[in-house]
């Protein structure tokens, strides 16, 4: 117990003096505070320790305050425990050793809900639906998803047998695999859209973000003749900054600045600019983005529509302008902590919330577009901070219903496509397939047989709304005011199902192909009727109104 409370107190001790660099006419001052602070809360937690009534987790307790100390600065900076250190590198590097497969807790058990294609666990037949109930001689029946994360995963060759249980059946299965080191591939699918436009899909930024990238558009240039671009960034939440100006420098020249970083520590101010000769800066490039891409996507699609060197289309990025390192901590920790800004090359920073102004209760509001500022592409168009970037073209995508969250996170539809696949042993090619109209009844009457129910955020505001109006005294004039409007937003089940028809069959059309062609499938039947897919491919079909688009605006 005492050395674990020493322990805490070392990391607490660092990652508080992490936030102690000021100015030098301040350092005197900050540095006495810091001390104090220190002493305080050494004091009390040995206090706490020994004399509160019930025996204290030191760790925990501390681990807590630490979590809640940094959330008060922003949600990027972050403690990284020796034990976390393994999802962290993953996260850089998109590797890890282990067997190749998403788990997830359920009440039954721990579950695989997506084999990794061509990775040992689909390799050795394990499917989406089987329930983990041992891992060599350990039971993990009641297990967490992380507990059981951490035995699947290990070195590289390494032999495991996992027992699993696959609904339907009456016995559970030993199946015998080996791990090996898992790669996940950041542009899940490249190919060709059109007349002669590659597309590339890249879902996140490791090391090897860059390379693939490189990889994907030199195969669709020499091999398919490919005379324009789409990189699709959507969804794509960034990662390592490197990555992304390796990105922007295989379109643009040698020597250009993809971004200034500037923090409180003005030696640790940097330049990014273009080191290496270019692939192409002629190729006309559409970059997709929506309100899920961020970071380093964002520095990608920022520098690019900054430099005019493509039109962006879909909808406004997420606004994360902010840099994050890493600092080492004592026992293999470390902290990862927000140290900057970066703007990108208009001299734009598209940071959207502002946390070093918060709310009297804690929270923190976006920048209004009222308080934004204009700053000008090379060319002279005109875009502004604040808030993300904006698309040349704007598509709007649907709003996903309520209904949806339940039926993925229920996990009631992934267990009629589970059972569903198992009584199709193929189906068509990724791109063709199409759920039938004839299961979409089927699976109406499966919903109603697993009593599936949901809520509805309107009646939630409704019932709120009510509640207010009770305690100001309106309902006392018309006790009726709200029967109608409730009687409209009570769910109801048959008609909602027939009112997003679209949207669900297009759900369970995707989960079914990637039971079969894995997140590739996915993502290809993903891009069937994709609004945002084709008004890019218009644009670059349109050479007229593609260079009109990146020209300075008329009378400037």
């Amino acid at each position: 117990m005492y050395t674990s409370r020493i322990k805490s107190i070392a990391i607490l001790s660092f990652a508080l003096l992490c936030f102690g660099v000021k100015p030098a006419q301040a350092q005197d001052n900050n540095r006495f505070e810091t001390s104090k602070q220190l002493e305080i809360f050494n004091a009390l937690l040995k206090e706490v320790e020994m004399f509160y009534v019930d025996s204290v987790e030191v760790e925990k307790t501390v681990r807590r305050g630490i979590n809640a100390m940094l959330k008060g600065l922003d949600p990027y900076t972050e403690y990284i425990p020796e034990e976390d250190m393994a999802d962290f590198k993953f996260i850089t590097t998109g590797e890890y050793g282990g067997i190749g497969a998403v788990i997830r807790q359920r009440d039954e058990g721990v579950v695989i809900v997506e084999p990794y294609e061509g990775m040992p666990a689909q390799l050795a037949g394990l499917k989406a639906g089987d329930i983990i109930l041992s891992i060599d001689t350990i039971d993990v029946s009641t297990f967490t998803s992380d507990r059981v994360s951490e035995l699947l995963k290990g070195v590289p060759n390494s032999k495991l047998t996992v027992k699993i249980q696959r609904p339907d059946e009456k016995k559970p299965r030993k199946i015998e695999l080996s791990r090996k080191q898992i790669v996940v591939d950041q542009v899940t699918y490249y190919g060709v859209r059109g007349d002669h436009t590659g597309y590339i899909y890249l879902q996140g930024f490791t090391d090897k973000s860059a390379q693939e990238v490189k990889a994907a558009f030199e195969d669709l240039k020499q091999n398919y003749q490919i005379q324009s671009l789409v990189l699709d960034l959507r969804n794509n939440h960034g990662g390592i900054l490197d990555a992304a100006v390796q990105i922007v420098n295989f379109f643009v020249p040698q020597g250009k600045e993809v971004l200034s970083t500037r923090g409180k520590i003005k030696q640790r101010d940097r330049i990014y600019r273009t080191p290496l000769t270019p692939l192409d800066t002629v190729m006309p490039i559409a970059i997709l983005i929506n309100g899920e891409s961020a970071s380093s996507a964002e520095i990608v699609c920022g520098a690019l529509q900054d430099m005019d060197r493509g039109v962006l289309v879909g909808e406004r990025s997420f606004g994360k302008g902010l840099v994050q390192s890493t600092r080492d901590l004592p026992y293999d920790g470390k902290l990862k902590v927000t140290m900057s800004k970066y703007y990108i090359p208009s001299g734009r920073c598209i940071q959207q919330m502002d946390y070093s102004h918060r709310n009297t209760d804690g929270s923190v509001t976006a920048i209004p577009d009222s308080l934004t500022s204009v700053f000008y592409t090379s060319n002279g168009r005109p875009v502004r901070d604040g808030g993300g970037i904006r698309p040349d073209f704007e598509v709007e995508e649907p709003s996903t219903p309520t209904m949806m969250y339940y039926l993925l996170n229920d996990y009631v539809l992934f267990d009629y496509v589970t059972e569903w696949a198992r009584a199709h042993k193929t189906i068509p090619p990724a791109e063709e397939f199409v759920f039938p109209d004839k299961n979409y009844e089927a699976f109406k009457t499966y919903l109603r047989t697993k009593n599936f129910t949901y809520d509805r955020q309107s009646e939630k505001y409704l019932r709120n709304l009510k509640e207010l109006a009770e305690i100001e005294g309106y309902m006392n004039e018309d006790p009726t005011i709200f029967s109608d409007l409730e009687a409209k937003l009570t769910p109801d089940l048959n008609k909602d199902l027939m009112r997003y028809k679209d949207q669900i069959k297009k759900l369970i059309t995707l989960e079914i192909v990637k039971r079969y062609y894995y997140r590739k499938g996915e993502l290809m039947a993903s891009l069937k009727d994709d609004a945002v897919l084709e008004k890019a491919l218009k644009v670059l079909a349109d050479t007229q109104l593609y260079q009109k688009t990146l020209s300075a605006p008329q009378g400037n």
